[in-house]
């Protein structure tokens, strides 16, 4: 399922809820249908930054262990795979990220769920 995400500061911010489930659940909103008001974007500014620094934290130990896991299967050691390349969750809250930037410049409201 979709979460179209609609403010008068910027273009709609369109995710699968599963990838926008954990950013609503850090900003204490319900997935199906909302309001971060201009009044709460600084807050939510400050919550989604603090939350994109310790994922950051955590980036390489995981993309170790993904590549330690590709190259050392028991049953086939194939050296020749692609690499999996998994998208952070920074650059999936980004676009989400600034539009609460800008919502808050501007004094406006993000509504999704509507």
């Amino acid at each position: 399922m979709l979460i179209t995400f609609k403010s008068k500061a910027a273009a709609d911010v369109v995710m699968y809820e599963s990838h926008a489930k954990p950013i609503l659940d850090l900003l204490h909103k319900d997935p199906a249908r909302g309001v971060i008001t201009a009044a709460e974007a600084g807050d939510a500014v400050a919550l989604l930054e603090q939350q994109i620094n310790a994922s950051k934290a955590h980036e390489a130990a995981e993309a170790l262990a993904r590549d330690v896991n590709a190259h050392h299967n028991a049953d086939t050691d194939d050296h020749n795979h692609e690499k999996i390349e998994a998208v952070s969750f920074s650059a999936r809250a980004y676009p989400l990220l600034d539009m609460l930037r800008e919502a808050k410049k501007g004094g406006y409201d993000i509504l999704w769920g509507v």
